[in-house]
């Protein structure tokens, strides 16, 4: 039997794709392993270190890696002051990853193109050959909502945020408007996208987990002790932090007065770096983003009773949220955190006002039956619509539809 040909997929990412990283990184990590099997991929990828590649490398017939410099980069930031292009973008620019990029499409013939967020997107060479931009956010509004929300003294530094996000918002518009077609998250940025740009063919990326989320029994026993989980999230990304800020400020008091034993945890990629200073004996603050390590990621959904985070602006869709709802974990969050992801409210997760965010929490604590009954639909729903082998269906469909109007 003649084996089938794989589309030759020529994929450019801003990091490497890893299973110890939460969110983006995750996300390309499962959809190189579950698009490889249709895919013949060539990975491009910018990095400052070589964290993940032999994972990665199991599902691509090359991966080639170009160093990243440090990010805050005096010269950077000096650069973005005159050049049209934003910081994000800036610190993503890079000769050798132009010249790498070219090279592969001198040198090798490919279908498409798939690059992983818009930054990217200066270092591809003017080509024919289509372009899919898989927009794991939208980016300007993550950095709209952060500049708004400035208090105290750095709101003198708003003026010159503001240019800055008015250069994001441009050519991320630009490259929307300028691919063979732009994949979103959630619906509400395929809505938003489709508003700006007019195109009326933005497609939709049903983001999920992987079935080892869903498929395994707990292997860690629930703590003995109430306890809510903020994580686990990269802390870098402002989001994060914002919504940490969030819980400390308003949240965790009013669960603490009301449940004196409870207690909270910050996990995630550089915590301590941020949060340090909040450990004592209820709040514990750690890293936790190495898989099978002795407390990777599982073991937190599995140990604490409720995933607690309420997010100031929406975008993408959250990892964590699908990760926690896989393991039984339930979730109360904000309008502006499920994006992506549809729940029967008060069914598989609580999505509520702010200020009502202490009193959910304080209920399902109180109430082991619902909070199992509500771990247990959020698990059937994970499991019945959003893994990974699924989602990336979606993906490979769109591959077909561009590659056979290609031929």
């Amino acid at each position: 039997m003649k084996s089938k040909t794989k589309r030759k997929i020529l994929m450019i990412t801003p990091y490497i794709p890893r299973l110890s990283q939460s969110g983006g990184q995750n996300s390309s990590y499962y959809s190189i392993k579950y698009l490889s099997p249709d895919n013949d991929i060539t990975l491009i990828c910018l990095s400052p270190d070589n964290e993940g590649l032999e994972d990665v490398k199991k599902y691509c017939s090359k991966v080639i890696v170009v160093e990243r410099g440090k990010t805050w980069d005096p010269k950077k930031v000096l650069i973005t002051a005159f050049s049209p292009y934003p910081f994000l973008v800036v610190k993503h620019i890079n000769k050798k990853f132009r010249e790498t990029i070219q090279h592969e499409l001198n040198t090798n013939s490919f279908d498409l193109i798939h690059c992983d967020c818009f930054y990217p997107m200066p270092n591809i060479p003017k080509t024919k050959i289509p372009i899919v931009l898989v927009d794991l956010t939208v980016e300007y509004a993550v950095y709209q909502h952060y500049v708004e929300t400035l208090t105290g003294w750095k709101k003198l530094a708003a003026p010159l945020l503001w240019i800055d996000v008015f250069k994001l918002k441009f050519w991320e518009t630009h490259f929307w408007k300028n691919t063979r077609t732009v994949v979103a998250f959630a619906q509400e940025d395929q809505e938003l996208i489709s508003k700006i740009t007019k195109r009326n063919d933005i497609k939709l990326f049903q983001n999920g987990v992987d079935n080892k989320f869903f498929e395994s029994k707990p292997k860690t026993k629930k703590s003995s002790f109430p306890s809510i989980l903020f994580g686990i999230s990269n802390m870098k990304w402002m989001q994060n932090r914002e919504s940490v800020e969030m819980i400390i400020k308003d949240v965790w008091p009013k669960i603490k007065k009301e449940i004196p034993e409870c207690k909270f945890y910050i996990i995630g990629r550089h915590a301590p770096d941020y949060y340090a200073h909040y450990r004592s004996e209820d709040i514990t603050v750690e890293e936790a983003d190495f898989d099978g390590k002795e407390h990777d990621p599982m073991y937190y959904y599995q140990f604490c009773w409720v995933l607690v985070a309420p997010m100031g602006s929406g975008g993408g869709t959250r990892n964590k949220f699908l990760e926690s709802m896989a393991c039984r974990l339930p979730i109360v969050t904000t309008p502006e955190g499920m994006g992506g992801i549809k729940i029967e409210n008060y069914k598989e997760s609580i999505i509520c006002d702010y200020n009502k965010v202490a009193a959910n929490t304080i209920k399902l604590l109180k109430n082991d039956k619902i909070r199992t009954k509500m771990g247990e639909a959020a698990n059937e729903l994970i499991k019945s619509k959003y893994s990974y082998q699924s989602s990336v269906k979606g993906l490979n469909q769109i591959y077909r539809e561009i590659t056979n109007e290609k031929k």
